[in-house]
Parts: C-alpha cells; sequence; structure tokens
C-alpha cells in the first residue's frame, strides 16, 4: 500500500534524488543532506543538516525520522531525537539533528545519505483520570522489575 506525501523541493535540494526505497521490503526512506558545501561534524558534536525538503503528510500520519545502521556501526553517526517526529501541520524544513558519537570526525558531504524517514499511522490518545487502576502481576515493580537483579 503506497501513501501519496506531498513534498516541496527547496532550491538548495535541487538536482537531488527524493528519499526513496533502497530495496523492495525496505521500512524506511534514505534522507539526504542537501549542504552547498561538505560539513564537517567534529567527534562528540551535533548538527543539524538540512534535507532542503517540505512536506505535506495526510491526517493521522507522521513522518519518524531515524539513523541508518550502518553510519551508527561504522562511523558512530546517529539522530539525536530519534526517532524524530514530523507531524502532520509542520510545513518546514525537514531537517536532521546528527551527533557524532565517536572519536574522530566525519564529513557530510552533498547528497550523502544522513537517516532514513519511516511513514507511521497515529493514534490519539484521550486521557480519563480516575481514582484507581487494576492491578497487574507487574504493578508498580519500576524499571528493570521484569529481569533485572541487582548484585
Amino acid at each position: 500500500m503506497s501513501i501519496p506525501i506531498l513534498v516541496r523541493r527547496l532550491p538548495h535540494a535541487k538536482g537531488l534524488p527524493l528519499p526513496s526505497y533502497a530495496t523492495a521490503g525496505a521500512a524506511g526512506m534514505d534522507l539526504l543532506a542537501a549542504v552547498h558545501a561538505p560539513i564537517t561534524v567534529a567527534a562528540g558534536e551535533r548538527t543539524l543538516i538540512p534535507t532542503g525538503l517540505t512536506i505535506a503528510l495526510p491526517p493521522e500520519y507522521e513522518l519518524q525520522v531515524r539513523p541508518r545502521s550502518g553510519l551508527a556501526l561504522r562511523h558512530g553517526i546517529t539522530v539525536l531525537n530519534t526517532p524524530g517526529t514530523i507531524d502532520e501541520d509542520y510545513r518546514g524544513e525537514i531537517g536532521v539533528i546528527i551527533l557524532n558519537t565517536s572519536r574522530e570526525a566525519f564529513v557530510i558531504e552533498r547528497g550523502a545519505r544522513i537517516a532514513q524517514a519511516v511513514l507511521a499511522p497515529v493514534s490519539r490518545a484521550e486521557w480519563r483520570e480516575v481514582e484507581s487502576l487494576d492491578m497487574t502481576a507487574r504493578d508498580a515493580g519500576g524499571f528493570g522489575s521484569t529481569g533485572f537483579k541487582a548484585e
């Protein structure tokens, strides 16, 4: 099933391909760096990388921005607020907050695959305040209560 996403390419993304799936079974589309000149991200530093794209998502959908596993494994490059969420009513440029967790600088070139985007349906919560909640086997066990043992 394909869901149409309206996209507008900004001038600094001219000549770059639109996000696409690398394989027929891929869940994520590659987002590319729409930079004019290479950007060096120092070890331990973070920076915002533009994609040169603005979008209009269909109602009840979000676009999640996630790290690329190859960049994370080989270079320690990740997306800081992962997954980042592009809301259906956001119309600004999609930017990717890159964090270099390695001990070496990393250079981002124009057109580099910097992150992946996953389209996801959104369910909206409705909070209902109550006086008590039903008991469960876990109850109020807290963090790690389903298997963590302190030494």
